[in-house]
């Protein structure tokens, strides 16, 4: 195998980069029944192409004779290279570009024995059949075209991972809000729902004391309790549901004299909970939404076990 030098190298990258955003493009765009444009960056090219690439050429520099050889050197390599990626990718953004859980003998998800297999044979169709003429056309371009091509290549490469990397971070703040927002709405209907009993309770509670104090009331109040009481719980039962309308001045004021003053203030707590979390959801503006969907919509396999609901809301937003 040829000796290369940087700029031929940074060429070898982009051509694979290029030519495996093609494949998975394509590839998925078939399953999903329309147009995906594939990979973590916005660009035509996917770098774990081009890295797998590289680091299989490298591997195999000194065998490229021996197709057994190729396999195994080039599987070991990429599949090394695919499992760091992955975990790495995991740690800042909290989320899986790729997920073998689902398969057979894999690695924590971020590999499995078929993907290696795949790597395996990929090798030994790379350096045998597909390198051949690829090696042959960069080899031919002018050394000053050559490093000129590959500055360019790796400006406008830098500046679509500065956009892409920032997507992810939209993207991953935006799951980590819904997650968070998810647990607040589920501890605010939790809570209500306790209030909406002692409520209940405060009405019976009340109107025993009442029957034994001014027992000539009892039949209108009970009257009046019965007529209300489910309208008033499915009423509290609908704001925990709808948490952007749980409003204060939603609650009766006869109940809030019935309750007592500690549970107003619980009540009044409830509130103030929905009204922030409903601040927060202002916040989050319709760029970080858009740039979080259109990240997830180029990487629709993704998962992540941290922010799973959050992810498959976000995923609905895109769907729709």
């Amino acid at each position: 195998m040829h000796s290369y030098d940087l700029s031929q190298w940074i060429l070898f990258f982009f051509i694979y980069s290029f030519v495996g955003w093609v494949w998975e493009s394509c590839y998925v765009s078939v399953k999903k029944r329309r147009w995906v444009n594939r990979g973590f960056m916005n660009g035509p090219m996917l770098p774990i192409y081009g890295s797998g690439a590289l680091v299989i050429l490298v591997s195999t520099i000194g065998v490229r004779d021996n197709p057994a050889l190729i396999f195994l050197l080039g599987m070991l390599a990429a599949t090394v290279l695919e499992y760091i990626t992955g975990w790495a990718m995991e740690q800042l953004f909290h989320v899986r570009y790729w997920d073998y859980s689902n398969q057979k003998f894999n690695w924590n998800g971020y590999i499995c024995l078929s993907s290696s297999l795949c790597w395996g044979f990929f090798s030994i169709l790379l350096v045998k059949v597909v390198h051949v003429p690829i090696e042959t056309a960069v080899l031919k371009i002018p050394e000053a075209v050559g490093e000129g091509a590959a500055l360019v290549l790796s400006v406008a490469a830098a500046a679509d991972l500065t956009q892409s990397f920032n997507e992810a971070l939209d993207m991953k703040r935006i799951l980590a809000q819904l997650e968070e927002s998810k647990k607040q709405i589920h501890k605010i209907q939790d809570r209500l729902k306790l209030a909406s009993e002692d409520v209940v309770e405060g009405y019976r509670r009340r109107s025993e004391e009442w029957n034994k104090k001014k027992g000539s009331r009892k039949a209108a109040y009970l009257e009046r309790i019965n007529m209300n009481r489910q309208e008033r719980t499915r009423q509290l039962d609908k704001l925990a549901e709808r948490a952007e309308l749980l409003l204060k001045e939603e609650l009766p004021a006869k109940v809030e004299g019935l309750v007592g003053r500690e549970r107003r203030e619980e009540l009044a707590a409830i509130r103030d909970s929905i009204r922030q979390e409903l601040r927060k959801m202002g916040a989050r503006t319709d760029r970080s939404y858009l740039h979080a969907a259109k990240h997830l919509r180029r990487n629709p396999t993704a998962a992540s076990e941290r922010f799973r609901e959050a992810l498959e809301e976000l995923r609905k937003f895109i769907d729709s």
